[in-house]
């Protein structure tokens, strides 16, 4: 199949993101977002927003899928955990009632026994009349499964990157250069002093519907800010290395197509590998987390799962 076949039959709910060459990352903000290189992604098509609520609970129903925070952790993983905590549930944000530490993360997340996808701020939570919010509290694990239900898969950080640019390449935002366009927010992202004060300007004090705000110039929604969203490559601290291509270079040695390796050993401290998740969400604030931008990138545990990170998944297209 050529890709202009692929492209002549559009998946539902998906924009087509037409292949080229571009710059990832910045040199401008955090150190892993360097250094700055150039990278060639084929055309593939992406879901044009996140996975809502009311998507997951299809999936759910089809496959009995059971989320791994409505699952009791294995303590031999976690040797070290308090036996209070080995229970189900996921990590909940609680904004403190006044100026506290940034260095103490503590202070605003909490494990909160209960707390899943079905229950996103805890046991007496529900997720009613947010059918169409991202589905959240959800691990790298639940949105694999998703995807492979779905017929789809999870994006590299490359074609997340690049598909969030929509063309606007070497930009810091995905709007262009002017953090807040217009005077106006340009996503569900954190207005005030993170974390204890939101000024809510955007309109949402946690998750907003997905579609609120203006789209990509691939037609992509909400590419800022809402959820973080986990890709399928493997966290390095240098995202320019430790890297294989899915492709075969371009003519001029640009990487074609670039997914990042499992490193050796699983980082100090953790049980599981790290994965990248790009985006930012509706926690990120100037002030201490200003990772809605394309080329910002996080680490998390692939079994971690909190209020504020879901996904998208992607097509590719096969290529001749």
């Amino acid at each position: 199949m050529t890709p202009s076949a692929a492209m002549s039959t559009p998946p539902k709910n998906m924009s087509l993101i037409p292949g080229g060459t571009f710059w990832m990352g910045s040199e401008d903000f955090y150190p892993e977002e360097r250094p700055v290189h150039q990278v060639s992604v084929d055309s593939f098509w992406m879901d044009t927003t996140a996975v809502t609520v009311a998507e997951f609970r299809r999936f759910v129903k089809a496959t009995g899928h059971v989320t791994t925070a409505e699952s009791a952790p294995d303590p031999a993983d976690y040797p070290d955990a308090d036996p209070a905590l080995l229970v189900p549930g996921s990590l909940v944000f609680h904004s403190p009632p006044g100026p506290v530490s940034l260095d103490d993360y503590t202070q605003w997340w909490t494990f909160t026994p209960g707390a899943d996808w079905r229950h996103p701020e805890g046991p007496s939570s529900n997720v009613g009349g947010r059918e169409k919010h991202p589905v959240t509290h959800v691990s790298y694990f639940d949105a694999q499964a998703f995807a492979q239900w779905a017929g789809k898969e999870l994006p590299t950080e490359a074609e997340w990157e690049y598909a969030a640019r929509g063309g606007l390449d070497r930009k810091a935002y995905v709007w262009g250069d002017e953090d807040s366009p217009g005077g106006k927010p340009g996503g569900n992202v954190w207005q005030g002093q993170f974390p204890w004060e939101n000024l809510l300007e955007d309109g949402y004090e946690r998750t907003a519907p997905v579609g609120k705000f203006r789209p990509n110039g691939y037609g992509l929604l909400d590419m800022a800010g809402n959820v973080w969203e986990w890709t399928a490559d493997h966290y390095t601290s240098d995202h320019a290395h430790s890297t294989k291509n899915l492709a075969p270079a371009t003519s001029c040695c640009i990487p074609r197509n670039p997914r990042a390796e499992l490193a050796t050993e699983t980082a100090a401290g953790e049980s599981y590998p790290l994965r990248v998740i790009k985006g930012g969400s509706h926690l990120c604030a100037p002030n201490y987390c200003l990772r809605y931008r394309p080329a910002a990138r996080q680490s998390e545990s692939e079994e971690s799962s909190t209020c504020h990170v879901g996904f998208r998944c992607v097509v590719r297209i096969p290529q001749e």
